[in-house]
C-alpha cells in the first residue's frame, strides 16, 4: 500500500507569490502604509493571511487597521489571485503519476480555505484530492497537527503512513506534531540553510526526485492501514 501524501500549497505546489505580494501592496497602499518587496513578503508568507498582515503592516499597528487590510487582502485577491499564480515546473507530472499509481493525495495550506479550495481546483483540474483543506476560522493551523491528522484519517492511515510535503518550517513542524515524516522541497520560500536549520533530513531539489525520497522512507517503515 503507498504512503498518502499530504502537500502543502504555497511554494510547494505553486508560485503565489506574485499575486500574494501584488494584493498586499495595494492593500496596505490604499490605507496608506508603505508597500513591500517581493524579496521582503517572501519572508512574510507560511503562517495565514493574519500573520501576513501583521508583519507587513509597520509595528504598533492598530488592530481596527490590520483587520480593514485583511478585509481588503481578501476582496483584492480574490480578483487578482490568478495573476500571480503559476505550477511549479515538474509538479503536473508529478501528481499525474502519483494518482495513476493510486496514492492517496490531499492539500493542506495556512492559506484560506476559499482561496486555497479555488486554486487548487484551477490548478490542478484533473488532479482527484482527497482532501483539500486551508485556514478556517476555529480550526487550528499549521503547525498544529489537526488539518494532517484529519487528512490521515480520511485516506484511513495511521499518522506514520501519511508524508508531508512542504517548503517551510511550519510545514516541517507540522509534520513533527502530526507524527509524520517530511520532506522539504528547496524551490520553495524557506531556503535550504533555514530547512536543514529546521531539522529537514530529506531534501528534493526537483519533483522527479519525490519518488526516490518516498522509497527511502518506505524502506525504512513499511506502510500498513490504520487500525483505528
Amino acid at each position: 500500500m503507498n504512503h498518502g501524501l499530504i502537500f502543502d500549497l504555497d511554494g510547494t505546489l505553486v508560485d503565489s507569490l506574485p499575486g500574494i505580494a501584488s494584493s498586499l501592496n495595494r492593500s496596505l497602499t490604499t490605507h496608506g502604509l508603505p508597500a513591500h518587496t517581493v524579496s521582503a513578503v517572501r519572508s512574510f508568507v507560511g503562517d495565514g493571511l493574519l500573520s501576513l498582515v501583521q508583519r507587513a503592516a509597520p509595528a504598533g499597528t492598530l488592530p481596527v487597521l490590520l483587520d480593514a487590510l485583511v478585509s481588503h487582502f481578501k476582496q483584492d485577491y480574490a480578483l487578482n489571485w490568478a495573476h500571480g499564480t503559476c505550477v511549479y515546473p515538474g509538479i503536473c507530472e508529478m501528481l499525474t503519476n502519483l494518482q495513476l499509481d493510486n496514492t492517496p493525495l490531499a492539500v493542506l495550506s495556512n492559506k484560506a480555505h476559499a482561496f486555497t479550495q479555488a486554486m487548487t481546483r484551477a490548478m490542478f483540474p484533473d488532479i482527484d484530492f482527497s482532501r483539500v483543506l486551508g485556514q478556517q476560522d476555529g480550526v487550528p493551523h499549521k503547525p498544529d497537527p489537526t488539518g494532517a491528522l484529519s487528512i490521515a484519517a480520511a485516506f484511513n492511515l495511521a499518522p506514520a503512513n501519511c508524508v508531508f510535503i512542504g517548503d517551510s518550517t511550519v510545514d516541517l513542524e507540522s509534520a513533527a506534531n502530526a507524527g509524520m515524516p517530511a520532506i522539504a522541497v528547496a524551490w520553495g520560500y524557506h531556503d535550504r540553510a533555514r530547512l536543514l536549520a529546521a531539522g529537514a533530513t530529506r531534501i528534493i531539489d526537483h519533483p522527479e526526485q519525490l519518488p526516490d525520497a518516498l522509497a527511502a522512507i518506505t524502506n525504512q517503515a513499511p506502510c500498513s492501514p490504520s487500525r483505528g
